[in-house]
């Protein structure tokens, strides 16, 4: 693709009702940012990455004290998987004899993540977890029941989770399936390209886009755009495929901020300038085992047109300059640290169309003091007669039939659409307000995935935990749900407390941004035996005032979890201890 890529975007019309604030200026976890110096300038921005044969590949000049990934990609392109039928071939040899070279085991390991396929050899051989690209967590009831045929099959295996990109994720899948699997996603409208590894992550936006009576833009047709640009309209897009690491991005479309901008690479916040509508642009948010940081401003606004040309040119930034050594320090924020703000955002300009990025608008379309709304339950949407209903899915997890009756109700009382939330959730929009009694009165919503959660409850979050990957350190979901529930029995709560788990410092269930997070290690209990543990954050917080949590304790067994999180509730929330509250009667 050309620098000169350019996309016509109508710009959507503002509300008159929509207040115009001072820009929000996330603070950054990280030192002050400092020009990148003048001596080692001209060499540190040459490329490190060359166009060869249609992909892009690391130079040989750059290949010194590079990470194992990479040599893993220098030595067969993983896009060739996809992009050259490589799958056919590999589905049909027998897994044993896959393992038998290192060349096919790397296969297994690292490249089919550019394919969306995770191999979970340490906790489920031979079976493979699915990724897909589902671009503002809309999906339709045929995506959906697709979904649930391929994960039937794999009995006891198979299950499916919403993730915390508002995308799904699908277990069970085993190699010799992959290449039917991946023509019925095709037919669904669905694809798991570039989906792992050193890829471009799901494009998160607004859940409530489009329905949203507050809504600052419909962040759906930006959203897709993206997805549509990363992956080549599901074909294969090699300019971007060859990532220092992962890279997330979102649009935000609401006060709420229910995208969390502030831990994505790239996060485009709605603002005007000069009456043109576009985006004040944050970049650098990233977790990881060795540090995390949230989102700096780029100084730096585009207009709704320019959404994917500045994408792409902070991408090709990304993909040019950064570094390939240690894997914990490749993330973009590295880069943006050596090179200063000002240098990356050159680095950023050079590869617009124009070679030109305005500075950031005063006008801030995001309202900073907005008390985040809870998309959980009933609640109308802006066309009238209709409503949206948001459904707790316990910690994200659902088996088939779950998917074919939450596909059936979206077909028998909306739209046949279902919205994933970054919080594990699901919404099914477009009910009229005529079917709501009916709706809430359906099995599936009164024994398993309620509008009216408890507070706790609502607020929960989990990876996958050791139950499937093998990173992870303890089991989570299952664990979470129990401490909860034992919780709830001791304190009643008055206001929500976001509680996130996650398996291992990796952080996928991003606990630094919980009220109360969950991260987990080997500890010793009072004997001194070495058990399942966690480390407990505290403190994070998501919205316009946005901050990373700490550790408040570290190490603790998880079996004294319960009385430690309701002492915090206590002291911290305003939790009152259930005996107290009986008392009082």
């Amino acid at each position: 693709m050309s620098s000169s890529l350019s996309v016509q975007f109508l710009s959507p019309p503002l509300s008159s009702a929509l207040p115009c604030c001072k820009q929000t200026r996330l603070a950054a976890a990280i030192t002050p940012l400092a020009p990148v110096s003048t001596d080692v300038e001209a060499a540190r921005l040459e490329p490190r990455v060359e166009e060869r044969d249609g992909y892009w590949v690391l130079k040989e000049k750059f290949r010194g004290g590079i990470n194992v990934q990479e040599k893993v990609k220098i030595q067969k392109e993983p896009m060739k998987l996809f992009m050259e039928n490589g799958i056919e071939e590999l589905a049909k040899i027998y897994f044993e004899e896959l393992e038998k070279s290192k060349d096919s085991k790397d296969d297994i390991d690292v490249r089919l993540k550019w394919l969306g396929l995770f191999h979970r050899r340490k906790n489920h051989y031979g079976r493979f977890m699915m990724r897909l690209k589902l671009p503002n967590g809309v999906t339709t009831s045929a995506q959906t029941k697709y979904l649930a045929s391929v994960i039937r099959k794999y009995g006891d295996d198979g299950c499916a989770d919403v993730t915390t990109r508002q995308n799904w994720q699908i277990r069970g899948v085993v190699l010799p399936d992959v290449p039917e699997i991946l023509k019925g996603l095709a037919e669904v409208g669905l694809t798991s390209l570039q989906s792992g590894m050193d890829n471009v992550r799901n494009p998160v936006g607004n859940p409530l886009a489009g329905i949203d009576p507050d809504e600052i833009v419909d962040t759906r047709p930006y959203t897709n755009l993206l997805s549509q640009y990363i992956t080549a309209n599901s074909l294969g897009n090699p300019t971007v495929t060859n990532l220092p690491r992962k890279w997330n991005v979102c649009v935000v479309g609401s006060h709420d901020l229910f995208e969390h901008p502030h831990i994505n690479d790239l996060a485009y916040m709605p603002a005007t300038k000069d009456g043109r509508f576009g985006f004040n642009l944050l970049v650098g948010g990233f977790f990881s085992p060795k540090r995390c940081a949230e989102a700096v401003p780029l100084d730096a606004w585009v207009s709704a047109d320019d959404v994917i040309p500045l994408c792409k040119a902070v991408l090709e930034a990304y993909r040019d300059l950064g570094t390939r050594g240690n894997r914990q320090k490749t993330r973009m924020m590295w880069l943006i640290d050596e090179l200063g703000i000002e240098g990356f955002r050159a680095e950023v300009a050079k590869r617009m169309p124009f070679q030109e990025l305005e500075r950031a608008s005063s006008e801030d379309l995001v309202q900073k003091q907005w008390e985040r709304r809870d998309y959980v339950g009933v609640h109308p949407q802006k066309q009238e007669g209709l409503s949206y209903v948001g459904l707790h899915i316990p910690v994200g997890r659902l088996q088939a039939d779950d998917m074919d009756e939450l596909a059936h109700l979206a077909d028998e009382y909306g739209t046949g659409e279902l919205r994933l939330t970054v919080e594990q959730n699901i919404i099914i929009p477009n009910v009229e307000n005529s079917k709501l009694e009916a709706l809430l009165k359906e099995p599936l919503l009164k024994n398993r995935f309620s509008p009216e959660p408890s507070i706790l409850m609502r607020g929960l979050v989990a990876c996958t935990g050791n139950q499937f990957c093998g990173q992870a350190i303890i089991e989570t979901k299952a664990r979470a749900l129990k401490v909860t529930e034992e919780v709830e029995r001791h304190v009643a709560v008055t206001r929500p407390v976001r509680m996130h788990w996650t398996g291992c410092p990796n952080t996928c269930a991003q606990v630094q941004v919980a009220d109360i997070g969950f991260m987990g290690c080997m500890a010793r209990d009072e004997n001194g035996k070495p058990c399942e543990g966690a480390d407990v954050f505290l403190g994070g917080r998501i919205g316009s005032d946005s901050h990373l949590g700490d550790v408040y304790k570290k190490s603790v067994p998880c079996k004294d979890l319960v009385p430690l999180v309701v002492d915090i509730l206590v002291k911290h929330f305003g939790a009152v201890p259930r005996e107290r509250e009986e008392g009082e009667d």
